[in-house]
């Protein structure tokens, strides 16, 4: 099933979300990794960041951790932002064993029509012709030799620092995050000037 193209990017709480949206929208996905976000400048600031650029909308869990990291972002994130709500619905997810201390199922035990329902009806600019940017994958990064390459963890490191990411970016969340904020032509010019001070570090 096609992927759908929505303008901003989407924030959610954990992997499981990321892995859904990603199923469902043609756009960056950023996890706050739970509360983690609180003590998380970098990606607060990564957040705002996209708020500026392109928007992002906002989708947690119905239950009250979800509320409380919603409202935490609602206060500290500047610049374009959509609150997507998924109904409270009793139940829990497949790869759990109990439900969660409210029962109520999480955005990754949501349906696609539901996911799909919540961020049409934040306001967010869903579907239309395709974002023109370009995209950043694993392919690009082990190219430029960001992945799989004997300086790949100092370069990485250093680039994450000199764009004031977070360091612990997976490799997916890392070119969602690149590709949302430069062009490969810029990536390759950082790149390039971070691997003349290469000092020969394993990867």
């Amino acid at each position: 099933m096609s992927r759908i193209t929505l303008k901003e990017a989407i924030i959610v709480e954990g992997k499981y979300d990321c892995r859904l949206l990603r199923e469902i929208f043609d756009a960056p996905v950023i996890e706050t990794a739970g509360f983690r976000i609180f003590n998380d400048d970098a990606k607060r600031r990564l957040i705002s960041r996209l708020a500026n650029q392109r928007g992002v909308v906002i989708l947690t869990d119905s239950d009250g951790a979800g509320f409380v990291i919603r409202n935490y972002l609602k206060g500290t994130i500047k610049g374009n932002v959509y609150h997507a709500y998924i109904p409270a619905l009793e139940g829990k997810e497949s790869r759990k064993t109990l439900q969660s201390k409210e029962g109520l199922l999480g955005v990754e035990g949501m349906d696609r029509e539901a996911v799909i329902a919540a961020v049409r009806a934040s306001g967010a600019h869903m579907g239309g012709p395709p974002v023109a940017r370009e995209q950043i994958d694993s392919a690009f990064l082990y190219e430029h030799g960001l992945i799989g390459a004997k300086n790949s963890s100092r370069l990485r490191r250093e680039l994450l620092k000199m764009l004031d990411l977070p360091q612990y970016l997976s490799t997916k969340a890392m070119c969602g995050a690149l590709s949302a904020l430069m062009t490969k032509e810029e990536l390759a010019g950082m790149v390039g000037r971070l691997r003349d001070g290469d000092a020969g570090e394993g990867c």
